[in-house]
C-alpha cells in the first residue's frame, strides 16, 4: 500500500509546511517586534516616542442630571401621539384585554403592577410588584424610561423610551383606553 515514495513525499511535505512556518514566524518578528521595549529592564522606564497633549476638563466632574417635571409633560401630552408610539409595544402587547407575549394594557393606568390575570409574570415582575405596589403615571414613565434599570432581570426586551415627551404620550393614551 505505501512505497518508500510515498512515505518520502509525505515528509516532505510535512518537512516543508514546518520550514514554512518557521520562515514566516521569522519574518514577522522581524517586521512586528512584540515585548517589552528596548532599555525597559529594571530601572529605567520605557519612553514614548510621542505625547498627544489634552486639555484637562475639570478633574472628571460629574454631569447633573436633569431633572425631568412629568406632570407639566402629562398636561401637554397628545394621546394621538401616544397611538404612534404605542406601535413600538404593540408586537408584544394589546389593548383588547388579551394577553400577547406581554400582558394586556388596557386598564393598567392605576392597575396594580403584575395583576392581569392570567398572565404568567417573570419573578423579577412579582417582586417589583412589592416595591412599587401600582403603576401611577409617573411609574409608568419611570418603567418605560428604561425597563431593565428599574425592574433587572425582567424578560422584557424593549429597551425603553429616550424621550420624555413620547412617554408621556404614550401614558396619556393609556389613560385614554381603560
Amino acid at each position: 500500500m505505501f512505497n518508500t515514495m510515498t512515505i518520502t513525499k509525505a515528509a516532505s511535505a510535512l518537512i516543508g509546511s514546518l520550514l514554512t512556518l518557521l520562515l514566516l514566524f521569522w519574518a514577522g518578528t522581524a517586521l512586528f517586534h512584540v515585548g517589552p521595549a528596548e532599555g525597559a529592564h529594571g530601572d529605567e522606564p520605557a519612553v514614548q516616542a510621542y505625547s498627544i497633549p489634552v486639555e484637562s476638563t475639570g478633574g472628571g466632574e460629574a454631569e447633573e442630571e436633569v431633572q425631568i417635571d412629568f406632570a407639566a409633560l402629562m398636561e401637554a401630552a397628545d394621546p394621538a401621539k401616544g397611538e404612534k408610539v404605542f406601535a413600538k409595544c404593540k408586537a408584544c402587547h394589546k389593548l383588547d384585554g388579551t394577553d400577547g407575549t406581554g400582558p394586556h394594557l388596557n386598564g393598567v393606568v392605576g392597575r396594580p403592577v403584575a395583576s392581569a390575570s392570567g398572565f404568567n409574570y417573570d419573578d423579577a415582575m412579582r417582586e417589583h410588584a412589592a416595591v412599587a405596589p401600582e403603576w401611577t403615571p409617573d411609574a409608568l414613565q419611570e418603567f418605560l424610561a428604561d425597563p431593565k434599570g428599574v425592574v433587572p432581570g425582567t424578560k422584557m426586551t424593549f429597551a425603553g423610551l429616550p424621550k420624555p415627551e413620547d412617554r408621556a404620550d404614550l401614558v396619556a393614551y393609556l389613560q385614554a383606553n381603560p
